[in-house]
């Protein structure tokens, strides 16, 4: 089914910069020049970087000319209570962005730091370039993280400029502290309950897996929202327009013409990649604003929510859901979402094509006609 891709996660502008300018590196700069820490000394060239991980960094920068390739390095090594990060990974990360502009000379970079946001990056590391990520696959959370890359190139300076892109003086200098990860087939802890009466809905779910819904038969789908906790968490209650992380699985209340109720939406169908989406009116179906705020991280929950919450009552005949439906989500986290871009700032009006997609509220006639079924 295809849905209206929601600008779900935050849209990373402090690692946009850099994937825009990795991509045109000369080969032999494609190593990175780090040295990690537990192996040897970090390069001497990495700006110094002091504070607690969490907080907002303080960047000291060496007194000579930035460097012109780009370097990396772990500045600090987390406990790894929390699992080492994979490259399949969902990271939770505060990134701070400042420019290298000469001996001994940097400043901060405006809005592009999540501790000035207070919103964090959602970085999925299978779309991100491998500058990047490297460094960080395998790296234990509360680890940080620093990168230097060089002044754009007078043939990437006009290729931006033509594209109407603003290019920073000087190198680029990141700071990622890596706060949390969501791996593949992620769920939320805890039993199950099994009791949530005749004519509701069953969930089975074995681990770390698909849950099956079983619709009870001839009975009536609720007139109204119903939202029963199979897993009740104790984490932060969702607050609407965060962006939350879920795992999910839809059916249709109604049988299908086989008499079946399979998904028609996963995220189960993706190899159980977890799902970030920003729970608000026009992002998400109101089914799921209205169910998922003041839920708390943590829980599994089953969503039954009538059409007029959803996708409306009537088949369209172009693969869109209709009726009543019923979810099975996993909150696994809950974040707040940073400020939307001002009118005319580069990105303000384009969503990432590579974002995940959720439940949308409504579709228009374009998108329904391109509908996959």
């Amino acid at each position: 089914m295809r849905r209206r891709a929601a600008a779900l996660a935050v849209p990373l502008t402090a690692l946009s910069l850099v994937v825009s300018s990795c991509g045109s590196l000369p080969e032999e700069w494609r190593t990175p020049a780090f040295l990690r820490m537990g192996e040897d000394e970090l390069d001497s060239r990495l700006p110094e970087v002091s504070g607690e991980v969490g907080e907002a960094p303080d960047v000291v920068f060496p007194d000579q000319e930035p460097p012109d390739e780009p370097i990396d390095g772990i500045v600090q090594e987390g406990a790894g209570e929390d699992g080492l990060v994979r490259s399949d990974d969902l990271v939770v990360a505060n990134v701070a962005t400042f420019q290298w502009t000469g001996p001994g000379q940097g400043e901060t970079v405006e809005e592009q730091s999540s501790y000035e946001t207070g919103a964090p990056d959602l970085i999925r590391m299978a779309e991100m370039p491998e500058e990047i990520t490297s460094p960080l696959v395998s790296q234990p959370i509360g680890s940080r993280a620093v990168y230097v890359m060089p002044e754009a190139s007078p043939e990437e300076r006009a290729q931006a400029e033509e594209m109407g892109q603003e290019v920073p003086e000087g190198a680029t200098v990141l700071v990622i502290d890596l706060m949390e990860r969501f791996g593949t087939g992620a769920v939320v802890p805890g039993q199950q309950t099994e009791d949530l009466g005749e004519d509701m809905p069953t969930v089975a779910q074995d681990g770390h897996s698909e849950p099956e819904i079983t619709i009870p038969e001839d009975e009536e789908a609720p007139d109204e929202l119903v939202t029963e906790h199979l897993i009740e968490g104790n984490g932060n209650e969702v607050e609407e327009g965060q962006q939350v992380i879920v795992q999910y699985t839809g059916v249709q209340w109604e049988p299908d013409e086989d008499g079946n109720h399979e998904p028609f939406d996963s995220s189960w169908a993706n190899g159980g990649a977890p799902v970030d989406f920003a729970v608000e009116e026009g992002s998400v179906i109101q089914g799921w604003v209205d169910g998922l705020v003041g839920q708390k991280v943590g829980s599994r929950l089953l969503l039954a929510i009538p059409g007029d919450l959803a996708y409306g009552d009537e088949d369209t005949g172009m693969g869109q859901p209709h009726g009543p439906l019923v979810f099975v989500v996993d909150l696994l986290g809950a974040y707040d979402a940073p400020p939307p871009p001002e009118e005319g700032e580069e990105g303000g009006e384009e969503a990432d094509p590579e974002a995940e997609e959720a439940p949308d509220e409504e579709a228009s006639e374009e998108e329904e006609e391109d509908d996959e079924g």
